[in-house]
C-alpha cells in the first residue's frame, strides 16, 4: 500500500488548483517514513484528512468526524489516493469545480512510529501538538469480505492522553430560571441577559456535526438544518451548548414565526430555511473538549463560551451584562423583547433544575397551559377551532380550568389544532373544577396532552386569565410540568 501518484494526478489539473502536482517523470523522494499531517478539509462535507509518509508519498484517509478522542469510539476512515510529500505543508483554497473544492488548513502535524503496517491494518503512534496516541486503521472487510478496500475504520488504542478526559454526553436537560416580579439585588452579584422569545435547545457538537435536542430530550436536528454550519465552524471542538432557537421578524424574535418551523417536517424545514430562517442564541457551555463545566461558576463558563467565538449566519453568543440589570430591563422594554434573565455570577449549572440562582423577569405575562377542550367555530371559522378551553394541573393529577382563548390564531394554526384535537376526543370533561356553563355549552373534550402558551393581562380572583391571547403549541413541554406562573 502506498507509492503511487497516478490517481492523484488524474484527478487534478495543475493549471487550476494550487495543490502541488508533481510531473509524471517525478522521482518519489525517500524519507524516514515518520512524518504525518492532519488537514481540516472544508469540502462539500467537513472532514479531516490523515496522511502518513510511506514509500515517498503520503498514504491518506478521509476521516469524517476526525480521530476518536477515546478508546471506545470507532470512526469511519475512507482510504483516498496517495498524495505527494509536498502536500504535508499545503493549506489553501481548492477552487470551486475542482476535485476536493473547499478550504484546507493544517490542523496538526508531527512524527509517528509504526507498530504494524499491512494492506489491511495500519497501527501507528502519533506525536503531534494536538494529537498524541496510538491509532489503528483497519479495513472494514478485514474478515474476508470483497471490495476495493476504500472503507476503513479507525480506533484509538489505549487510554486518551488526558487521564481526566470525560466523553461528551449525548445531551443534558436544561437548567431553568425562577419567575420573579422584579430583578434581584444587589446587582453586582449577577449577570443579566435578554430573555429570548423562542424554544430551548441543547446542541451537541462532535466531529463537526451538530445534534440538537429539545428541552424534553427529543431530537430536533432535522427541524433546523441551517444550524449544521455551527459544527463546521467549531471543527474538531467537542462541546455541549445551551441556547434558544428564535425566528426573527422585523429584527425581533417572533414566536409566531417560529411556530411555522417548530411543526415542520424535515422536508418542509429545508424549504422554509430561506423564508423563515432561525438563529441559535448560545448562552452557556456545559461540556468542552473532555471536561464537564457544570460545576464551574457562571462567570467562568461565560469566559469559555466567549472564547469559542461563535458567530455565523444562523448562530451567535448574545452579550451578558454583569451588574447592569436596570439598564438591560429598560432596553428590553424599549425594544419590545420578552424580558430579562438574571444569573448569579457564582452559580453552577444544575441540569433539569428550576433554580433561584437564575431569575427571569418578563415584560409580557405569559403562561403555559394544557388544552382540555375546544369549541367549534362559527362564520369564517366554521369547521375549525373557535376557542380553546385551558387548564393548569393542580399537582395531584387534576386539571383546573383557567379560562378560554379565541384570539391569536392564524388559519394554518387553526387547521393544525383542529386535526390534532379531533384525534384526542373523549366523552367527559378532563377538568376537576367546574367549567362555566356558557363555556361548556357545545364543547368537545379532549385528553389533556397538548401544552400551549398564552399571553394574558392578569389573573382574576377565581383563578382565570383575563384577555388571554394564544401564542402557540409548546411541543417542548409536557402537561405534568406546567405550573401557574410558568411562561
Amino acid at each position: 500500500m502506498g507509492g503511487d501518484l497516478s490517481e492523484y494526478r488524474r484527478k487534478r489539473d495543475p493549471g487550476r488548483t494550487p495543490e502541488p502536482v508533481p510531473g509524471d517523470d517525478a522521482v518519489l523522494p525517500s524519507g524516514g517514513d515518520d512524518t504525518f499531517v492532519i488537514q481540516e478539509h472544508h469540502a462539500s462535507r467537513l472532514h479531516w484528512d490523515v496522511r502518513l509518509e510511506r514509500g515517498g508519498v503520503l498514504v491518506s484517509w478521509a476521516v469524517p468526524k476526525g480521530l476518536p478522542p477515546e478508546p471506545g469510539t470507532i470512526r469511519l476512515a475512507v482510504r483516498t489516493e496517495d498524495h505527494p510529500l509536498e502536500y504535508a505543508s499545503f493549506s489553501g483554497v481548492i477552487p470551486k469545480g475542482e476535485y476536493g473544492a473547499g478550504r484546507m488548513v493544517i490542523w496538526d502535524r508531527g512524527r509517528y512510529e509504526t507498530v504494524k503496517w499491512s494492506d489491511r491494518e495500519v497501527d501507528v503512534v502519533l506525536h503531534g501538538s494536538r494529537v498524541e496516541g496510538e491509532f489503528v486503521f483497519f479495513r472494514r472487510d478485514a474478515a474476508g469480505g470483497e471490495g476495493e478496500g476504500k472503507e476503513w475504520m479507525v480506533r484509538r488504542r489505549h487510554e486518551p492522553v488526558r487521564p481526566d478526559w470525560v466523553p461528551l454526553p449525548e445531551s443534558l436537560s436544561p437548567m431553568l430560571a425562577t419567575p420573579a416580579a422584579e430583578l434581584p439585588g444587589p446587582g453586582s452579584k449577577w449577570a443579566f441577559e435578554f430573555k429570548w422569545d423562542g424554544v430551548r435547545a441543547v446542541a451537541r457538537v462532535e466531529g463537526g456535526r451538530v445534534r440538537l435536542t429539545s428541552r424534553l430530550g427529543n431530537d430536533v436536528t432535522g427541524t433546523y438544518p441551517e444550524l449544521q454550519g455551527l459544527g463546521e465552524q467549531l471543527g474538531a471542538t467537542q462541546v455541549l451548548l445551551d441556547g434558544e432557537i428564535v425566528a426573527l421578524e422585523g429584527g425581533r424574535p417572533s414566536f409566531g414565526a417560529l411556530q411555522r418551523r417548530m411543526h415542520a417536517s424535515e422536508a418542509q424545514a429545508r424549504r422554509l430555511v430561506a423564508r423563515t430562517p432561525v438563529t441559535f442564541l448560545v448562552f452557556d457551555v456545559l461540556h468542552l473538549d473532555g471536561s464537564p463545566t457544570l460545576d464551574l461558576p457562571y462567570s467562568r463558563r461565560r469566559e469559555l463560551l466567549e472564547g469559542l467565538g461563535l458567530r455565523g449566519a444562523h448562530w451567535l453568543t448574545p452579550r451578558a451584562f454583569p451588574g447592569e440589570g436596570a439598564a438591560v430591563l429598560a432596553a428590553s422594554r424599549e425594544q419590545g423583547l420578552e424580558g430579562v434573565v438574571a444569573k448569579r455570577l457564582d452559580s453552577r449549572y444544575v441540569p433539569g433544575s428550576r433554580s433561584p440562582q437564575w431569575v427571569k423577569v418578563t415584560a409580557v405575562a405569559t403562561q403555559e397551559v394544557v388544552v382540555g377542550g375546544w369549541r367549534p367555530g362559527e362564520g369564517k371559522r366554521k369547521g375549525v377551532v373557535g376557542s380553546l378551553l385551558l387548564g393548569i394541573p393542580d399537582g395531584e393529577g387534576g386539571l383546573v380550568f383557567a379560562g378560554s382563548v379565541g384570539t391569536g390564531f392564524d388559519q394554518a394554526e387553526l387547521e393544525r389544532l383542529t386535526a390534532r384535537l379531533s384525534a384526542l376526543g373523549v366523552a367527559r370533561s378532563p377538568f376537576v373544577s367546574e367549567v362555566p356553563r356558557e363555556r361548556a355549552r357545545g364543547a368537545r373534550w379532549v385528553r389533556p396532552e397538548l401544552v400551549g402558551e398564552v399571553a394574558y393581562r392578569q389573573w382574576t380572583a377565581d383563578g382565570r386569565m383575563r384577555f388571554p391571547t394564544w401564542r402557540g403549541l409548546r411541543p417542548d413541554r409536557v402537561p405534568g410540568e406546567v405550573r401557574r406562573g410558568d411562561g
